[in-house]
């Protein structure tokens, strides 16, 4: 059998990257950079004022207490968004907006709560220190820094800085495509009656769903029946349409695996016993340079067999730095494991307490137990060489959520 690392490891050196295209800020969420960005300017690009209240100089308010407040004379008022050419000079008060200018002469902002307006003046009640309550140019971003690495994930603040960096679109890599099939003629479909020895089909529902938090686009093409002219026709009618396959169901050495059949006539398949549990039987290879995924029928045993292959893969693919979920060392509040020879994966509750990560096991870790990853944010990984772990040992954890 192939280590879980070596049979990983093979795939990613397998796996190319999608191409570059340019989308428009909202278009871009959930795409990786391909490209460094480089801030034409400071952000922000002015000294401004972190809250509303009055600009002053500090040496005006140096003696300012609440039972001998100073008074000031308001020279104007400064919304944001207004440049004023007006100084400020010694006695002298600006009223300010959050985010306007600061204006010439003034070097610190002091919160309009600890103000009284009276007329043409306010009453300051406490003293300011240079700098107070003022956002500086650049001290957010310098200019000609590089803000954002190529490989990067863009999200909500990788967006809002790509707006204030007026950049309205960015080079990044395409999302790869997803086609999904399930195999087995005892599946139904969600909206199905169950009948005697049917199922319905879990597996790609939840493979779309790992595709989606992938920030890769799902297609999902099954179930499909045992029938292999099917499955080789539903295959290479979407060959084109998808950038990676993913199958379940149909790799072992079953006489109804078929889909074991049809691979081999219409791809370049690698037919693979893995040590580990869940997920021993594993199929790789390509079809018409697709990249194609052969994962068991066990629900549990697609998800995780989704997380140690085909999410690296695909964030490979679309040019994501990081590729492997984080990991962290956990003390064991139950024992875990069984016997040596495999890795496993075993479905763990993990929290932050005393200090230092704790996990304990979700329950039932059989290979069909979906529950167990509901109920899991993570997985604990015992070598092939441990077998077993007692609870107050450390075990790594791959954090999911």
């Amino acid at each position: 059998m192939l280590s879980l690392e070596e049979a990983r490891w093979r795939v990613l050196e397998a796996v190319g990257t999608t191409e570059k295209v340019r989308r428009k800020i909202l278009e871009a969420w959930g795409h990786t950079l391909a490209q460094d960005v480089i801030a034409p300017h400071p952000v922000p690009p002015f000294d401004n004022s972190a809250m509303d209240g009055y600009a002053v100089l500090a040496s005006s308010v140096r003696d300012a207490a609440p039972e001998s407040p100073v008074r000031l004379r308001v020279v104007e008022d400064l919304p944001a968004g207004r440049v004023s050419c007006r100084e400020v000079g010694p006695g002298e008060a600006m009223r300010i907006m959050t985010g306007a200018p600061l204006p010439p002469g003034a070097d610190a902002v002091v919160p309009v709560e600890d103000t009284r307006a009276e007329g043409g003046t306010v009453l300051v009640m406490r003293s300011a220190q240079v700098g107070e309550n003022v956002r500086k140019a650049g001290e957010d971003v310098r200019e000609g820094e590089t803000v954002l690495l190529s490989g990067t994930r863009i999200g909500p603040a990788e967006m809002g800085m790509l707006a204030s960096l007026g950049q309205p679109e960015v080079l990044c890599h395409r999302k790869a495509v997803v086609g999904i099939i399930s195999t087995g003629d005892e599946l139904l479909e969600p909206e199905e009656e169950l009948r005697p020895g049917m199922i319905r089909d879990s597996n790609s529902f939840s493979l779309y769903g790992l595709v989606l938090e992938a920030d890769a686009v799902p297609l999902r093409l099954g179930p499909v029946r045992d029938d292999p002219a099917l499955l080789e026709r539903t295959i290479l009618e979407n060959v084109d349409e998808v950038d990676v396959f993913i199958t379940s169901g149909g790799v072992s050495v079953g006489d109804y695996d078929v889909v074991k059949e049809v691979l081999q006539r219409v791809g370049e398949m690698d037919f693979w016993k893995v040590a580990m549990r869940p997920g021993k039987p594993q199929a790789f290879g390509k079809v018409r340079g697709r990249p194609l995924f052969g994962l068991p029928g066990n629900p549990v045993s697609v998800m995780v067999s989704f997380e140690m292959f085909v999410r690296p893969a695909l964030l490979k693919m679309m040019g994501r730095r990081e590729i492997f979920r984080p990991t962290v060392t956990a003390v064991l509040d139950t024992p875990i494991g069984r016997k040596r020879g495999r890795t496993e994966l075993i479905r763990v509750i993990a929290e932050w307490r005393e200090g230092r990560y704790h996990a304990r096991v979700t329950g039932p870790q059989g290979s069909g137990i979906l529950k167990s990853m509901i109920l899991g944010n993570a997985l604990a990984v015992l070598p092939e060489e441990v077998g077993r772990l007692e609870a107050g040992e450390e075990v790594t954890l791959y954090l999911l959520r």
